[in-house]
C-alpha cells in the first residue's frame, strides 16, 4: 500500500516534470522558426530531460512511490507530464508570434527622433 508521503512525492514529480515540459516546449517554440522543428525537439529531447529529472527526484531526493514496473514509471513520470506540458503550451499559451515584446532602447530612441 502506498503511503501519503509516497503519493505526495509522486505528485511533486508529476508537477515538476509537467512544468519543465511546458518550459521546454515554449523555449523550442520561441527559438525555432519552424512549426515541426519545435515538436521534433520536444519529442526527442523532452523525454531525456524528464528522465534525468525523474532520476534526480526519485533517486537522490527519494520522492515518489514504487510503481511496480518500468513501463508504469515511463508512462506516469515521463509520457504524461510531457503530453500535459506540451498541451499546456500549444493550446493554453498564445503563439510566440502573437506576443508583443517591448522595443529595445535603441529602437525607442529612433522612434522618438523621428517624431
Amino acid at each position: 500500500m502506498v503511503s501519503a508521503a509516497d503519493a505526495i512525492g509522486l505528485v511533486v514529480i508529476l508537477l515538476v516534470n509537467s512544468a519543465v515540459a511546458a518550459l521546454l516546449t515554449r523555449f523550442f517554440r520561441v527559438r525555432l522558426h519552424t512549426a515541426w522543428g519545435s515538436a521534433i525537439y520536444v519529442l526527442l529531447l523532452g523525454p531525456v530531460v524528464l528522465l534525468g529529472l525523474t532520476l534526480i527526484l526519485s533517486g537522490v531526493l527519494s520522492l515518489g512511490a514504487n510503481l511496480g514496473s518500468p513501463a508504469a514509471v515511463l508512462l506516469l513520470t515521463i509520457a504524461l507530464p510531457l503530453s500535459l506540458g506540451a498541451t499546456f503550451d500549444y493550446f493554453w499559451m498564445p503563439a510566440p508570434d502573437e506576443v508583443e515584446l517591448p522595443g529595445t532602447r535603441d529602437s525607442d530612441r529612433r522612434e522618438e527622433s523621428r517624431l
